[in-house]
């Protein structure tokens, strides 16, 4: 009878899979943490909308003197202080994009090297599936093999009893 070979056991070598947002979020500087929120917030539409209710507020409020011209049209103070909004907030939210595409970076080699893993644990099951699929021949070959000697061995036991009931 033909040796039946198996593969060794595979052995996990890698370390485990970690959540690249846990690892991103571990990183993270004070700074980096309030410059998201900030972009967060500026790009959000309770942002706009109350942006947009707060500068109506104030063309209204000037146009009719209700209170009294603070800014009169063409409203250089407005402009000024959206001015200064958009000098901070523009740079905020460039620090807050780039960090998103470094840690986009940061997912797509996590994904290679998961991908990585998954292919080599893949070949592990092909070829430990390979290994049974030879060993289920072998076993196969044997039980044919041996309802053949079976059968010879019945057909002589036939033939005697045959020879016996003769004689």
């Amino acid at each position: 009878m033909k040796k039946i070979h198996f593969p060794k056991p595979y052995q996990h070598t890698h370390p485990p899979v970690r959540d690249v947002n846990e690892l991103y979020e571990e990183q993270l500087t004070f700074g980096e943490r309030a410059a998201d929120k900030v972009a967060a917030v500026a790009g959000s539409w309770t942002f706009i909308i109350i942006q947009s209710i707060i500068l109506g507020a104030w063309v209204i409020l000037n146009v009719t003197a209700w209170i009294r011209h603070w800014d009169p049209y063409p409203f250089i103070l407005m402009n000024l202080v959206l001015s200064l909004q958009a000098a901070y907030t523009a740079p905020v939210i460039m620090m807050s994009q780039n960090r998103q595409a470094d840690r986009d970076r940061m997912e797509a080699h996590n994904d290679y090297l998961i991908n990585k893993k998954a292919e080599e644990e893949v070949r592990v099951i092909l070829d430990e599936l390979n290994a049974q699929n030879e060993a289920l021949l072998v076993i196969h070959e044997s039980i044919a093999k041996l309802a053949e000697e079976v059968r010879i061995n019945r057909q002589q036991l036939n033939a005697i009893e045959a020879s016996e009931q003769e004689s």
